[in-house]
């Protein structure tokens, strides 16, 4: 099964519940479609717009720069969560791993992606175009038909400010040494949306930990081991979806 990113379909003059309607690839997914992967007339394929619409479409004309194709199915809300999960991870110092982490991510299924510049991080600049790239090719891989939102750089106490308005549980892990801290699965209730903190390879400061907490952050341990922060980051998007059964 072969899925093309099309959020231009929904600018499309047509009632997003109409078939049978002809689209265009834009030039892109044109080219990827019929010269990379040799599709031709009559194969089909699917459409996704990011936001839960999954469109099978069967090629109706094999332009490589202009690939027409026509929509005979559309499913709304395809693979729709029932929770929102939401990683604000420090950039790490080698930006592929902070691109693996998007990738996998995605794959596992994550809705929003924050980068917060903390005291000890060691990267101030991201390129978040590149990261929608990655989380858009593991979208497309995973047959996912939603795009997780990912946020420009945040200054740490500009973002713990703003998360007053999450509604849903807020955890921050980080490496200090505390015996009694409860483990992320231990916390963390099914079906819930989740906030989770993870620092920089230096880790948080203690009034970085201090904050959160007084902001209604939960501290969290993620096990025994010190992990790297794209792992910490991964292994805590693995535990919300294994609750979940997603």
């Amino acid at each position: 099964m072969h899925l093309f990113y099309t959020p231009e379909i929904l600018q499309l003059a047509f009632p997003i519940v109409d078939k049978l309607r002809e689209v265009l690839l834009n030039e892109e997914e044109s080219k990827h479609c019929i010269r990379v992967l040799r599709l031709k007339i009559g194969d089909k394929i699917v459409l996704i717009d990011g936001i839960g619409g999954w469109y099978e479409a069967e090629i109706s004309d094999d332009n490589p720069k202009r690939c027409s194709v026509t929509i005979t199915q559309i499913i709304k809300e395809f693979g729709k969560r029932g929770h929102h999960l939401h990683i604000a991870i420090a950039p790490t110092k080698n930006m592929d791993r902070l691109e693996w982490f998007t990738e996998k991510a995605v794959e596992v299924g994550i809705d929003e992606i924050s980068i917060i510049n903390c005291r000890n991080s060691e990267r101030t600049v991201v390129k978040t175009e590149r990261l929608n790239k990655v989380a858009v090719a593991a979208m497309k891989q995973s047959l996912k038909a939603y795009l997780p939102k990912i946020n420009e750089v945040t200054d740490y106490k500009k973002f713990i400010a703003s998360a007053v308005n999450f509604t849903g549980q807020k955890f921050i892990a980080h490496c200090f040494k505390d015996e009694t801290k409860p483990h992320l699965k231990n916390l963390y209730h099914q079906n819930n949306d989740a906030l989770i903190l993870i620092g920089p390879e230096g880790d948080f400061s203690a009034d970085e930990v201090e904050m959160a907490v007084s902001n209604g952050f939960k501290e969290i341990s993620l096990g025994s081991s010190r992990l790297r922060t794209e792992t910490a980051a991964f292994y805590s998007s693995v535990v919300i979806n294994i609750i979940n059964n997603d």
